[in-house]
């Protein structure tokens, strides 16, 4: 099927403000300042304490042996002798943990009176060590990217992303995340963070730069004239539409220009299937096969195997058994495929490949975190995520990397578009995190997490917007450093599904916990079954509380051997917690060999 071209440009919903490079004061930089020398008296204590800003308590460490070491009584003693021979205001305040003691110098010591008493202490032989109390502060800095203060898709507290609190734990190192769509026009802001890719287009009519498939995803322009691509069609400057998208996952960010990327410690393949008037599924589905690792005839290895595939892209129809078969074979391969939700304001069903089952399905949002008013909806989205919306503002927009040339290539600048094509990397960025975070998760952990750790929409939703405005640094933290950290508690007891007949039930008994379950509760599925999509998988909470971990679906492949998260936060931890089985249709039988619950 050809994707109609009225749709393609839909989906990719530009508003174009200016071909020149968008300029903007920078953003506010936090510059540390070297402070002035310290006294010699007090060489450790001083010079640890934040630049320029005298310690207004001190943490003194005794000697085990030292009375002060045990007694609150004795340590107070202390501190009043050392006010008396310094002159200042010295006070006991209480013990720490590891049996310090905490001091309050008053309140607004001179750097002189800090050195003053820390000289007393370190003189004194019952004393360890004497060291600030230093106030520390998130370590997550603003980038100094120019541009970054237009990001509100990011940091804005009302509907961004939350991306900022992610990047303290991982930046997308380590993974690579391959962007379906019209391939990469060069960009200062961006190369640092290409690898090599491929360019799918096979029909030169579309791919438009003098030949068909070959190793170079390079984007000439997807320009057309009126009528080109369909009676009544207008016509259309080249979009640079997947340089847009790559710059919002994995921009170079802290250099000093530009934008800012979500994952951009992660790497970009740019893999081209969208030309003049749109990309054929056959490109599509090969696309995302090699992508993932997977094997297309006449096409070399991938040396880059995403993780994570971006489709900013759809067009019309219930998604075909040949896309779905692209696509369970990439998830299978360990591939999260993040796909747009589309741009018709219709019911998502309607849209593919984002009603496709294994997909991550994102609606748009705008500044006001409602749902954009072009965004597709429905029971099939699985997040919301920034989108924008230019009606009132072109700087509601998702800014990103881009070119000026109306045809062809011409200098780089930096534009707004809108669209569910710019919703869509902001989750296959985070996307990119998790995995760099924890790389054993699973794309259906995945999946599971990001629903999980999402929050409300800020704004309204007609139809269904998924899970809510998914929330970076929240699922992040969810899933950092995996379950092996946790308690699991399994069954072994091999369970038969009757073929086409009742549900199952194996149950597991968990004791010794405190409080509710977690909010990213690992549920580990081995199951051997000839045809899985006839399975429908339900974790029951001790409550009797359902939890759907798998429908039926168009699915021949076998087995079920994967780890679900669900977010059990309202459950209480202990109890039987059960996993229900249910065979839906007649031919295939199988077996539950097992499964465990990670706490």
């Amino acid at each position: 099927m050809r994707i109609s071209p009225e749709l393609r440009r839909k989906l990719i919903s530009v508003a174009v403000v200016s071909t020149a490079l968008l300029t903007a004061a920078p953003a506010s930089v936090a510059v540390a300042q070297e402070s002035a020398p310290a006294p010699a008296a007090v060489p450790a204590a001083q010079t640890e304490a934040a630049p320029g800003t005298p310690a207004e308590r001190l943490i003194v460490g005794y000697k085990s042996g030292a009375s002060e070491a045990k007694s609150d009584k004795a340590a107070a003693a202390d501190a009043a002798t050392k006010a008396e021979k310094t002159g200042e205001d010295v006070d006991f305040q209480r013990r720490l943990g590891t049996g310090a003691a905490l001091v309050e110098l008053g309140t607004d010591p001179s750097r002189s009176s800090v050195a003053d008493v820390v000289a007393q202490y370190e003189a004194d032989p019952q004393v360890a060590y004497v060291v600030p109390d230093r106030l520390n502060k998130p370590t997550a800095v603003t980038p100094n990217d120019t541009e970054y203060s237009k990001q509100w898709d990011l940091f804005e507290s009302t509907a961004g992303m939350n991306v900022p609190g992610a990047w303290d734990t991982t930046t997308g190192t380590g993974v690579t995340v391959a962007v379906i769509d019209t391939g990469y026009v060069a960009h200062s802001d961006l190369a640092a963070n290409i690898v090599g890719g491929y360019d799918f287009i096979s029909d030169t009519a579309v791919s438009v730069d003098g030949n068909g498939r070959d190793s170079n995803p390079a984007d000439p322009g997807d320009w057309y004239n009126a009528d080109e691509c369909g009676q009544g069609i207008p016509a259309s400057t080249s979009s640079w539409h997947g340089t847009h998208v790559a710059g919002t996952i994995a921009a170079a960010t802290n250099n000093g220009k530009g934008v800012a990327g979500i994952a951009y410690g992660a790497k970009i393949s740019p893999v081209r299937v969208l030309g003049k008037c749109g990309g054929y599924d056959s490109d599509i589905i090969d696309a995302i096969t090699w992508a993932s690792g997977g094997t297309v005839s006449g096409v070399p290895a991938n040396t880059n195997v995403a993780k994570v595939i971006n489709m900013s892209l759809g067009g019309g129809g219930a998604c075909s058994s040949a896309t779905q078969s692209a696509i369970n074979g990439a998830v299978n391969r360990g591939t999260s495929v993040v796909v747009a939700a589309g741009n018709e304001n219709q019911n998502v069903s309607n849209a593919s490949p984002a009603n496709c089952n294994n997909v991550i399905a994102v609606a748009a949002t705008n500044r006001a975190g409602s749902r954009a008013s072009y965004s597709n909806y429905g029971s099939l989205v699985d997040i919301s995520a920034p989108g924008g919306e230019t009606r009132t503002s072109t700087a509601n927009g998702i800014l990103s990397t881009l070119n000026s040339g109306t045809k062809t290539p011409s200098s780089e600048n930096y534009d707004y578009y809108q669209g569910t094509s710019m919703a869509t990397p902001h989750v296959a960025g985070l996307a990119a995190l998790m995995k760099s975070a924890n790389s054993a998760l699973t794309p259906a952990q995945i999946e599971s997490a990001i629903k999980a750790n999402a929050r409300a929409l800020p704004g309204t939703c007609s139809g269904g917007c998924g899970a809510g405005l998914a929330d970076a640094a929240k699922t992040v933290q969810a899933v950092k450093g995996g379950s092996s950290t946790g308690t699991t508690f399994s069954s072994t007891t091999a369970v038969a599904i009757p073929d086409a007949g009742a549900a199952i039930e194996s149950p597991i008994s968990v004791t010794g916990r405190s409080g509710n379950a977690p909010s990213a509760l690992q549920v580990g599925v081995d199951i051997t079954h000839t045809y899985r999509g006839d399975l429908v998988i339900d974790l029951v909470a001790p409550d009797g509380s359902t939890y759907r971990l798998k429908s039926a679906a168009s699915d021949s492949a076998d087995n079920v051997n994967t780890t679900y998260t669900v977010n059990a936060s309202s459950e209480s931890a202990n109890g039987t917690w059960k996993l229900r089985v249910q065979d839906t249709a007649a031919q295939d039988t199988g077996t539950l060999n097992g499964w465990k619950l990670t706490f």
